[in-house]
């Protein structure tokens, strides 16, 4: 939780900052546009709360009655100090940004698309009309609908490089560790050890009953916020 709010905060924050930039910039129809501001705001959300997520991960593989971290406090003052300073507060970074990019990127570019699509073929069943009349709104079940869709697709592109972070943050605490210094070192061990199914894409299962109904719900909720604080999200009839 102390990860995840100011995770989703700067995210959704920064796409609509991003968002604007590059609307300027290629037009309010480019495709493009979208997928580069979801990339560069999944970018800045993760580098400003990623050594949140290395302590996540450090206290989350502790072992009962083995336990070398106390706290968040504790867990990140023992990295900084016994692994490298701020570097190793860091580890890991680089597999994360590599797949953010395009798990930001689709995620965010997917859902502003089938949110299009359902309310230009499907406006009576998906959407309803906004204050003004001027535009179509998607109703909460479509919503979740285009997140949850969202959120499997991008998943399923960039896992490989949330296996080589978490390989890599907890390299400390693993007997093979020195083996997880660099990402693409990391995607070659375990993809040489394991393969590409029980390796690069092991816990992928379990990870969709994880990802899609967190993806679906975050971008409900960050549209259903934007209604209620009279921000525009509707899509203009006939568009």
């Amino acid at each position: 939780m102390v990860r995840i709010f100011p995770y989703a905060a700067v995210q959704f924050m920064s796409y609509e900052q991003y968002k604007k930039l590059m609307t300027n910039l290629l037009g309010q129809q480019s495709h493009v546009s979208k997928l580069i501001a979801g990339s560069c705001a999944g970018v800045t959300a993760v580098t400003c709360t990623y050594p949140l997520d290395m302590v996540r991960a450090r206290l989350a593989f502790q072992v009962t009655g083995e336990h070398v971290y106390t706290g968040i406090r504790h867990t990140m003052r023992t990295i900084f100090h016994q692994e490298g300073g701020y570097r190793a507060l860091y580890k890991g970074f680089s597999p994360t940004i590599l797949g953010m990019i395009p798990y930001a990127g689709l995620s965010f570019y997917t859902f502003e698309r089938l949110k299009l699509l359902l309310l230009e073929h499907f406006p009576s069943w998906c959407g309803s009309t906004n204050h003004s009349g001027t535009g179509l709104i998607l109703n909460v079940p479509s919503k979740l609908l285009c997140g949850g869709f969202a959120g499997a697709l991008a998943q399923s592109i960039s896992y490989p490089f949330d296996v080589a972070r978490r390989r890599m943050q907890l390299a400390e605490m693993m007997k093979e560790g020195h083996k997880f210094r660099t990402w693409y070192g990391t995607l070659a061990v375990v993809w040489r050890t394991h393969g590409v199914v029980a390796g690069l894409y092991r816990g992928m299962t379990i990870n969709y009953f994880r990802a899609i109904p967190m993806m679906a719900v975050s971008f409900s909720t960050y549209e259903v916020m934007k209604q209620l604080l009279q921000l525009d999200t509707s899509v203009a009839k006939g568009s």
